[in-house]
């Protein structure tokens, strides 16, 4: 029997840690050859997560380029993975979520004919602004996907909504719960948390595209009221290579005592650093579904969310970007106990560990089918 050929695609640390795992899954099927492209949206913080699980790229695109923008990384990447494609010929492209080098990779798929699978299918805020330009990459991607993998059956309704096949849907759960499982330990020890030991520790990431300037800034002021009203509180933020958001943090929160800047962390770092903390406020996607797990509450600095199942059930809150707002309900969740005992108790709408095993077997299935 012939092996089908399955080439994944990613270029950013998020996308790398939720592949990852799916990654290993596929490489135990003795009739699949996963052949593995990453295109360096990020460059160190991906080639991390990769190192963290032992995985090596079969290709590397290398895009990245000092203050790139979204019409060149776009231009870049469609040039190039066009070869890998033509090298490759795979029977299956799998992508991830909302970036752009999703977005491409499924657009070279859809001009040489070949399927696409779309790991994190059907998230939706239907807001093209928020967040920007996510939420039209992963619209676009699902327009010309064949295999929807949607982390939740929300997720799923959408695609029903819009019309795709229910046939092509598959609920898995999220594949970033799998990553926990291999990345959570209880030996685990670093000089920033043994910085942080008795006091409460809150964990800070803010990156967005849409948050930069006045926004980002309010995150940040808001961060800084909080450490001033509360002496037992100290706030760790490994902080994004982009420029833009290095030189909004330094404007307002260098040089505070409570408050470390770190360089950005790897997998197995970043998921014990959640593990550790108290509260998480974040504008990032995947800690809005990595968190429940560990049981902390997160605070999402931002307008929209296209996560509403954590929403919903309660261990996330959906703050905005006004530094009055993201103060006010972080000072909340510092003197209420029963509203913080609230959140973190709540069961992760987000999967069990085992979504990597689901989406593979439904490959399994798809790619006897067609053949």
């Amino acid at each position: 029997m012939n092996k089908k050929k399955v080439l994944v695609v990613f270029g950013t640390r998020p996308e790398a840690i939720k592949m990852c795992p799916l990654v290993k899954e596929l490489r135990t099927k003795t009739s699949i050859q996963t052949v593995i492209c990453v295109t360096g949206q990020h460059r160190e913080m991906l080639a991390q997560v990769m190192d963290a699980f032992q995985l090596k790229a079969d290709y590397n695109l290398d895009i990245m380029k000092p203050r790139q923008t979204l019409s060149g990384i776009t231009v870049d990447i469609l040039t190039r993975i066009e070869k890998v494609v033509k090298i490759e010929n795979p029977d299956l492209i799998l992508v991830h979520g909302d970036t752009s080098t999703s977005f491409v990779a499924a657009l070279a798929g859809f001009y040489a004919r070949i399927p696409v699978g779309h790991v994190e299918a059907g998230l939706r805020t239907y807001n093209m602004q928020s967040p920007y330009p996510e939420e039209f990459n992963r619209q676009a991607v699902d327009l010309i996907t064949e295999m929807y993998f949607a982390p939740t059956e929300t997720a799923k309704d959408n695609l029903l909504r819009e019309g795709k096949r229910e046939e092509r849907i598959f609920v898995t759960g999220n594949t970033v719960i799998d990553a926990l499982k291999t990345t959570i330990r209880n030996d685990y020890k670093n000089e920033n948390l043994e910085w942080a030991d008795g006091s409460r520790l809150l964990l800070l990431t803010a990156h967005r595209r849409e948050n930069l300037g006045d926004p980002m800034r309010g995150m940040f002021q808001a961060i800084k009221r909080i450490v001033q009203e509360f002496e037992d509180v100290k706030v760790i933020y490994p902080i994004h290579k982009n420029p833009a958001v290095r030189e909004a943090a330094k404007g307002v929160i260098a040089d505070i005592e409570r408050i470390r800047m770190i360089e950005p962390l790897d997998v197995v770092d970043f998921h014990n650093f959640m593990s550790r903390s108290y509260l998480i406020l974040t504008d990032s996607g995947g800690v809005q579904e990595e968190a429940p797990s560990l049981g902390k509450p997160v605070l999402v600095m931002r307008d929209t969310t296209e996560r509403p199942e954590g929403v919903a059930a309660g261990t996330l809150k959906l703050v905005g970007t006004r530094e009055d707002d993201i103060f006010r309900e972080t000072r909340r969740l510092l003197t209420d106990e029963k509203e913080y005992q609230r959140m973190s108790k709540t069961e992760n709408p987000y999967g069990d560990g085992h979504a990597s095993e689901r989406i593979v077997q439904a490959i399994l299935e798809y790619l006897e089918e067609i053949f």
